[in-house]
């Protein structure tokens, strides 16, 4: 058999997960609107980053800005010179202009070599962070949104994050650094022009910026259908094989293709509306630019502006003209971004529905005894599954659960483990009310071997190590032992190390069931959920299981769900329950003996469903 060897998973080998989120206080505050939330990371952890890139920004349009004055000197001094005279003075500006240029050059690659070390970095925190907080949502919140929709969210966001800073922190602050600087310029010898050039820039940008914002709308109407459509197809993925089964094939593909459908009339109205929009703005600064140089010519004309005066006028234009225009091409980009953040920041960033109290504390075990009292649970469509209901415990206790489906066992199980959050009544183990204490250690303090257990894609040793990352290799190959893994990972050859693919799609319902039992043992907790944890297994193997299963259940406090009852008939107490009530409770015999409910359960299956 291959040993399971040291994983990617175990805790020695992950890197420091930074975050500015802490799962232990997730009612700290968290920003919600897209530059509040860039702004939250910039300030925390790249202040010097951010300073930096707005010095380079301002620096490099800066030195671009004073290379018209030191061209228009260049000119007028070559105008000026006369065979035989000194060419000192020109030689002079002509190295001022290639220190410009150099200097110029040099400050944007600085501004990249910042940039570069500062991206990698902040798109990590970015969706690290955006994962930290999605991981504490309720099931709930799991149950409404896809899967596939929420995983591109958070990598859409930190995409678009970097966007929005390089567009806040070096176009933005070129503008205002180059509008400053040209308007001082230009206002000794020609204030109507600076006052021409101020206007018309001020006065674009804002209708730029107007006509930019409607198309917000449309820019988020696409990411959401482009989101749907992933979603969906993913979705349909995932259950390739229902698909099959069921000969879906035509019909996957007209609900793609009408997702794909409305994806694509989305992105046909966004792009329409932006080529219209560049054309508009592309016309009003060709014109504009046109009408400034054409009254600088004027001058040159009536003899009030010499050709180095003409130079500063068209180079300083041209250059506040080419940074207008792409400022106001990049805003179509930032509001386009920036809908990608608040719509991600909209679906990931809602308040938690199940969180700590503010004074919740560790749950201690001691023996594991359970206590619910007065329970009442109903499901947001007003549908009642438990009511009132009353359940004792006590530590090491066997308890196992019978009854018609929608009894409300699994529901029972979900507000145990906190998943779901009761209308009225307590649960409290060992005297501690489970609202009051982390969920992080209850979670720790139950383990669950589910009907239909998850699966990583990822190796068999990686799944059952899952329950401890901090096992060893003997330890891992013990539970599996224990829970007859042996037999099936010794067929295939990488052993532990077989990657199971999606959900554990290589693996029989059987051999996931054993895994999943391996995980229960390697994870030792008090507290023992069986949910028909052997209902995949065949009779043999269940035979085997059966004894292993006893093993892990001594001395620990089990609660099991099942159909078969078969595998229950030992258990310390049976409680039969129908309608979100106990209606019977006792031993296999007592219960046999009432001839009640669970007795015709017991009847029906053990003469056969086609005798009863």
């Amino acid at each position: 058999m291959t040993t399971p060897t040291s994983s990617v998973t175990d805790r020695e080998a992950l890197p420091e997960m930074e975050t500015l989120f802490d799962p232990s206080n997730p009612q700290q505050p968290f920003p919600t609107t897209p530059i509040h939330f860039i702004w939250f990371f910039l300030s925390r952890r790249f202040p010097l980053q951010a300073l930096s890139m707005v010095s380079i920004a301002s620096l490099s349009i800066a030195l671009m800005g004073y290379e018209p004055p030191a061209m228009r000197q260049l000119i007028d001094t070559m105008a000026d010179y006369h065979p035989g005279q000194s060419s000192e003075q020109i030689w002079y500006w002509f190295k001022v202009v290639g220190a410009l240029w150099l200097g110029s050059a040099l400050c944007n690659r600085a501004y990249q070599a910042v940039e570069t070390f500062t991206a990698p970095r902040f798109r990590f925190l970015v969706q690290n962070t955006l994962f930290a907080y999605l991981l504490h949502h309720s099931p709930y919140y799991f149950q409404e949104n896809f899967s596939g929709k929420l995983g591109q969210k958070i990598k859409q966001t930190g995409n678009s994050c970097l966007t929005l800073i390089n567009i806040l922190l070096h176009d933005t602050v070129r503008i205002f650094t180059i509008m400053i600087q040209g308007t001082l310029l230009l206002w000794p010898g020609s204030p109507t022009m600076a006052m021409v050039m101020i206007a018309w820039a001020v006065t674009f940008l804002s209708i730029s910026a107007l006509f930019v914002k409607r198309s917000q709308s449309l820019s988020h109407t696409f990411a959401n259908e482009s989101s749907a459509s992933m979603g969906h197809m993913i979705d349909s993925i995932s259950n390739i094989e229902l698909v099959r089964a069921f000969a879906g094939y035509l019909f996957e593909r007209r609900v793609i293709g009408d997702r794909l459908m409305r994806e694509r009339k989305a992105s046909v109205r966004v792009r329409g509306y932006f080529t219209l929009l560049h054309l508009l703005l592309y016309s009003t600064t060709l014109l504009s630019q046109l009408a400034l140089i054409a009254m600088a010519i004027q001058q040159v004309v009536n003899g009030t502006m010499t050709i180095g005066d003409f130079m500063l006028v068209f180079s300083l234009s041209t250059i506040v003209f080419i940074n207008v225009w792409g400022l106001s091409q990049r805003l179509l980009e930032f509001y386009e971004q920036l809908g990608i953040v608040a719509d991600a920041l909209e679906m990931i960033s809602q308040p938690y529905e199940i969180v700590n109290h503010p004074q919740a504390t560790p749950l201690h075990i001691q023996g594991g005894a359970i206590a619910i009292h007065n329970l009442t649970f109903r499901y947001r469509d007003g549908h009642t599954v438990l009511q009132h209901f009353n359940l004792n415990i006590q530590p090491g206790e066997k308890i196992g659960l019978v009854g018609p489906s929608g009894a409300g066992k699994s529901t029972f199980i979900k507000l145990l483990r906190r998943q779901y959050l009761p209308q009225e009544g307590s649960i409290c183990i060992d005297g501690q009310d489970i609202a009051r204490v982390t969920l992080q250690s209850l979670n720790q303090a139950i383990a669950e071997v589910p009907q239909q257990p998850g699966m990583f894609h990822r190796s068999i040793g990686d799944n059952i190590r899952y329950a401890r990352q901090d096992a060893t290799a003997e330890q891992i190959q013990q539970v599996a032992e224990l829970a007859h893994c042996s037999e099936f990972i010794q067929r295939r050859a990488l052993g532990f190390e077989t990657i199971v693919g999606e959900q554990g799609v290589r693996l029989s319902g059987g051999e996931k069931q054993r895994v999943a039992i391996a995980r229960a043992f390697l994870k030792d907790a008090p507290i023992l959920i069986l949910d028909e944890a052997t209902s995949s297994l065949d009779s043999q193997t269940e035979h085997f299981i059966q004894s292993t299963l006893w093993q892990l259940m001594r001395g620990r406090t089990v609660i099991a769900i099942a159909h078969r009852l078969s595998t229950i008939t030992s258990m310390d107490r049976i409680l039969y329950l129908e309608k979100g009530r106990i209606v019977e409770q006792g031993s296999h015999e007592q219960l046999l003996a009432i001839n009640g409910h669970y007795a015709r359960l017991w009847e029906r299956q053990s003469g056969g469903f086609l005798n009863a």
